[in-house]
């Protein structure tokens, strides 16, 4: 397995714990906390952007495949600091 592959494997289980967390808070959000329900829904649009630069990355030459790492990274890295905010503010 090439580097590309190992690191697409890697973020994809990251991904998985993402998502899987996501389910947590939506089943943690009800009606009565409409504004966390927004910004679940927010990270569920972003968690489908991550979804697709894993994709793409896939899809990527070797010449290109750093560049979309770092965009990959960057978004993963964004949605995962959202979901830990998310489960702080509902802990409030």
């Amino acid at each position: 397995m090439n580097t590309k592959d190992a690191y697409k494997q890697k973020i994809e289980a990251e991904l998985e714990l993402v998502k899987a967390n996501l389910e947590v808070l939506s089943a943690k959000a009800d009606d009565t906390n409409l504004k966390y329900i927004k910004e679940i829904h927010a990270m569920q649009d972003e968690y489908v952007i991550v979804k697709s630069k894993i994709h793409e990355l896939g899809k990527a030459s070797e010449s290109t495949w750093e560049d979309l790492k770092i965009d990959t990274e960057s978004a993963r890295n964004s949605l995962s600091s959202n979901v830990k905010s998310a489960f702080a503010k509902l802990k409030e």
